[in-house]
């Protein structure tokens, strides 16, 4: 089994860490640009994108420390889902009314859209389709989270036709998922191959002008100029798309931390496996269980699936090429094998690692200074792939001066309070996933119809309630 090495997606690629496009090369001396962007990622890649569709005559820079895509953008589960990076209540109160967040949500469900008019107009090789969401339930406490959920989602705009509620029989038709008893499905979420998306990302921008440095290693952000061992880039503009790895070039490191998230998936399955597993849409899957899981079902018949495990490192570490430990591999298999036993007598073919950027609120932020040329957008705590999108066209159009459209959104000038220093937030990140871990232990022992109370304590800790 593989570990780490990036990930499945860019290793199928031949992407592998120390090996990155050599017509990508360093920046080996000073220069200058219109606007220079920190982290060739999908927050940094879009953001290059709107930029140069918003102003085609601009001058932008991408600066890259590995190769285009070596973060979370080329490691993720490949969900473009409409779910907002936070809480919609939080944000409706950062813009003082109830219909920012409703707007907010409601351009989400329009991003996945775009995503996909994108990659089908540029014909960028991600696999995408429009496969829906299948959230299952398997305790009655955690459908009743889902009929929670499903219920906020009506309040905030979420028509009948996007989201619904099926019965256990009605989950079995799409899956059949090992002791669900119901679940919703949500159509307006579409499925991609993300190291298709990224490296197809980062040609497009390049076609449209943009000049991108990998293997270059930004040392410093200041006003108006990025520093690297070899040579610094002056423009009037900077903007920090580094996400869950800006530990070591964001001014204020506690702002964001790195949250780890997990994946493993099997080999090519067997034609008898899919005929007692189901699945024959192609959905996105996930589960209601406070740790939740999520999957995929790649084009070459494999099963994707990933979670949390291993949730933060001490003093906010990445985790570099993305090695997963034995136990968190273990605790994914078990879950695979408990909800398709048809998928125990299949290999694990490979293992990896990232990080997601984790704001102290778990709300997303866009923000920029006019008066220092600094921006940033940062903090989608896990929902990355669609909302990157929309980030990024909020952080280019409030650059080029817009008041109005997506840079009227309410993430947009929202700051963050700092998380707690170490080692008080190691500790209470893990404290909080051990709360969340014991709550669905808990629930499913005991066959709960109410959720845990040790969840509603983790949930307080994390800062998720208001």
């Amino acid at each position: 089994m593989r570990n780490g090495e990036i990930s499945h997606w860019m290793a199928s690629r031949g992407i592998r860490p120390g090996r990155r496009d050599p017509a990508r090369p360093r920046l080996t001396a000073d220069t200058n640009a219109d606007v220079c962007i920190v982290g060739a990622g999908l927050t940094g890649l879009w953001a290059a994108y709107h930029l140069k569709r918003l102003d085609p005559s601009l001058d932008v820079v991408i600066l890259e420390r590995e190769t285009a895509g070596y973060g979370a953008s080329g490691r993720n589960a490949g969900w473009l889902s409409p779910l907002v990076p936070g809480n919609r209540r939080v944000f409706s109160r950062t813009a003082g009314t109830r219909e920012a967040g409703v707007r907010l949500q409601r351009r989400m469900l329009e991003a996945v859209d775009e995503v996909l008019g994108i990659i089908r107009d540029e014909r960028i090789d991600a696999h995408a389709i429009r496969s829906g969401n299948l959230v299952v339930a398997r305790n009655e406490a955690a459908m009743q989270r889902l009929r929670g959920r499903l219920a906020g989602d009506r309040s905030w705009g979420l028509r009948a036709d996007e989201g619904s509620e099926l019965s256990a029989g009605e989950v079995a038709e799409r899956i059949r998922v090992h002791g669900a008893v119901g679940g919703l499905f949500y159509p307006v979420v579409g499925r991609v191959d993300p190291g298709g998306l990224v490296r197809g990302l980062a040609e497009l921008v390049e076609r449209l002008g943009v000049r991108i440095h990998e293997d270059s290693a930004v040392t410093e952000i200041e006003s108006r100029v990025a520093g690297t061992a070899e040579g610094s880039v002056h423009a009037p503009v900077i903007l920090r798309c580094t996400e869950g790895y800006s530990v070591d070039v964001a001014s204020d490191r506690r702002r964001i931390i790195p949250v780890n998230s997990s994946i493993i998936i099997t080999e090519p399955l067997p034609a008898e496996v899919w005929a007692e597993i189901g699945w024959g849409s192609r959905e996105l899957f996930s589960d209601a269980a406070h740790v939740f899981s999520y999957a995929q079902q790649t084009d070459d018949r494999r099963i994707l699936i990933g979670g949390r495990g291993h949730p933060y490192r001490f003093g906010s570490g990445t985790g570099g090429a993305g090695g997963v430990d034995r136990a968190t591999i273990a605790a994914l298999t078990g879950r695979l094998h408990a909800m398709f036993p048809a998928t125990a007598r299949h290999a694990i073919d490979h293992s990896w690692s990232g990080v997601i950027g984790v704001t102290r609120d778990w709300c997303a932020s866009v923000r920029f200074d006019r008066a220092t040329g600094l921006g940033l957008a940062q903090g989608y705590a896990g929902h990355g792939v669609t909302s990157a999108y929309l980030a990024a066209k909020s952080l280019a159009e409030v650059v080029l001066g817009e008041s109005d459209g997506d840079a009227s959104l309410p993430w947009v000038g929202r700051q963050t309070r700092s998380w707690e220093p170490e080692p008080v937030r190691w500790l209470g990140v893990h404290a909080m996933y051990r709360m969340f871990s014991f709550a669905d232990w808990s629930e499913e022992r005991s066959h709960a119809t109410r959720t845990s109370l040790f969840a509603s304590l983790g949930s307080r800790l994390a800062g998720l309630h208001e």
